[in-house]
């Protein structure tokens, strides 16, 4: 198995970043598109510097997409705009030979009524599949024939009309699974079943470990069964970013991965 770090809002640089995964033996970093400093724009100006990193330290990337991402938006300029992200960012990962692009499914919005909440997404059901339906085959366009996977990542718990549309979207070779395991623990497992209905599909992890409904603590310090989830992560040949939030909380995370001998020294 390859282990990556995430962005961290502590470092500001982005070669030292570098330089802790080195130092940590990690083999990637996920770069976070919702942070100034990885939006498209950036990334396409720095392409070569991104190269030239990656050479000097042998490391390589993958990318998160932006939370807010909404392929579905019933504002058409809203989702050109989004699906346009999209496609730049699929260019990114081509130049940089980059193979997980992470992404969340957006929820939507929800009207509250008295007895009630009422979700657009799954009232206006046939418009918003319709607009997932023309997200994949813009996806499968883009990536052709790159080794590039779209990962979706369980969050707060899927709705209905989310399953039904991940279900559509995991019809493509171009779709993975992301299983974010602390995510997972927080809400109770509930999206466990759906996700292992769908194993094969499984493409990226994001361990971190957990308490109740406490997340992205160090490994070893929640009661998340991580044996049995590596374990799992390592049959479906899935990348995992090690998904803690500070320096040294993913130090303490690495060193449980070398004492647990998932990790050796570069």
């Amino acid at each position: 198995m390859e282990f990556g770090m995430p962005t961290l809002i502590e470092i500001d640089d982005f070669e030292h970043t570098l330089e802790l995964a080195n130092e940590l033996s990690l083999n990637f970093i996920e770069l976070n598109m919702n942070l100034p400093q990885y939006q498209c724009e950036e990334l396409e100006r720095n392409l070569s510097v991104l190269k030239s990193y990656k050479d000097k330290y042998r490391i390589y990337y993958t990318i998160h997409l932006d939370e807010n991402l909404n392929v579905c938006d019933f504002n058409n300029a809203v989702r050109e705009a989004y699906l346009s992200t999209v496609v730049r960012t699929i260019e990114i990962a081509k130049q940089l030979n980059i193979p997980i692009i992470n992404m969340h499914m957006n929820h939507g919005v929800y009207f509250t009524l008295p007895d009630k909440k009422i979700r657009l997404f799954e009232k206006y059901k046939d418009n918003y599949l319709q607009s997932v339906s023309e997200f994949k085959k813009l996806c499968e366009k883009s990536i052709g024939s790159s080794n590039i996977k779209v990962a979706i990542e369980n969050t707060n718990g899927y709705f209905p009309y989310e399953k039904e549309a991940i279900s559509l979207l995991l019809k493509s070779s171009v779709f993975g699974l992301t299983w974010d395991i602390g995510h997972s623990n927080a809400v109770d497992n509930k999206d466990e079943e759906f996700i292992m209905s769908m194993e094969s599909k499984l493409s990226h992890f994001h361990i971190h470990d957990g308490l109740s409904k406490c997340d992205h603590m160090p490994l070893g310090t929640g009661e998340i069964d991580l044996s049995q989830r590596l374990q799992l992560a390592e049959k479906n040949n899935c990348r995992c970013v090690v998904e803690t939030k500070t320096i040294n909380s993913l130090r303490k995370s690495v060193k449980w991965l070398r004492e647990n001998g998932y990790i050796s020294l570069k």
